[in-house]
């Protein structure tokens, strides 16, 4: 039987070696997408809507790149995330005493933008970011975001194409008809090792990534990444897109 979510090691899942394996020394990849979220986001907020929404990174994990890139558009940013590990390493993040200095050179990338180098982050992140333990799957539509993103959730949750449709539903359908979304799902990936333990995932190419979001999705936009970042995966598909006004759950 395939690897469903529930059987993962979650309650073990270390985020320090996760951060130092992946983010310490920042790849160019990693790098890479947070220009493309940087300019993505400006592009979709330049014609003067109001930056007073309410953002959601879905499976925040120990990577704060994408709530950084919500930072300018947002009064309220929530990092929804599942392992008790993750939740404590977030709230860390969040607390007053600052955010870690790894994050610093995404940070670097993002104040390219007008709208970005306006921000303070530090005090900007303590002030409006907040954590919560949730499960992706069992977001019922019923609380709604104005800006989203989901890095490495759908896929990397599970090895069960059920459970990564329907991630990908949950996710769509927590959002506001128009939010700007940013998604990214590893290509092809056979699962993943986080300190000692292993973890799923579903393999996906840009075909299912496309096929998952498109019914969701105005103005989608899709990057095949041809990155590798570690063995075990062909690359990084990164997603951009608003959210269409498709009933949840249909």
């Amino acid at each position: 039987m395939d690897g469903r979510s529930a059987d993962a090691p979650w309650s073990t899942f270390d985020p320090e070696a996760y951060v130092d394996t992946d983010y310490r020394s920042p790849l160019e990849v990693d790098l890479l997408i947070v220009r493309l979220m940087r300019d993505y986001f400006g592009k979709c907020f330049e014609d003067g809507v109001p930056r007073t929404g309410r953002g959601v990174d879905v499976g925040a994990g120990a990577n704060l790149y994408p709530a950084l890139s919500m930072l300018p558009w947002c009064e309220k940013v929530l990092l929804l995330e599942y392992a008790r590990p993750n939740v404590e390493y977030l709230e860390k993040q969040a607390s007053p005493a600052g955010f870690d200095t790894v994050w610093d050179s995404f940070w670097d990338q993002l104040s390219a933008h007008p709208a970005y180098a306006a921000v303070e982050p530090r005090g900007r992140f303590g002030e409006i970011v907040r954590v919560e333990r949730a499960n992706l799957l069992d977001l019922d539509g019923q609380r709604r975001w104005d800006i989203g993103t989901m890095f490495f959730v759908a896929d990397s949750m599970s090895e069960c194409p059920d459970e990564f449709r329907r991630g990908v539903t949950c996710f769509m359908g927590a959002l506001t008809e128009g939010a700007p979304f940013a998604t990214a799902f590893m290509k092809e990936s056979d699962g993943y090792q986080v300190g000692d333990h292993r973890y799923p995932a579903y393999r996906v190419n840009e075909e299912r990534v496309r096929e998952s979001l498109c019914d969701w999705a105005d103005d989608l936009e899709i990057h095949d990444l041809h990155h590798m970042v570690r063995e075990g995966h062909e690359g990084i598909i990164l997603a951009f897109g608003r959210r269409n006004s498709a009933i949840a759950g249909s």
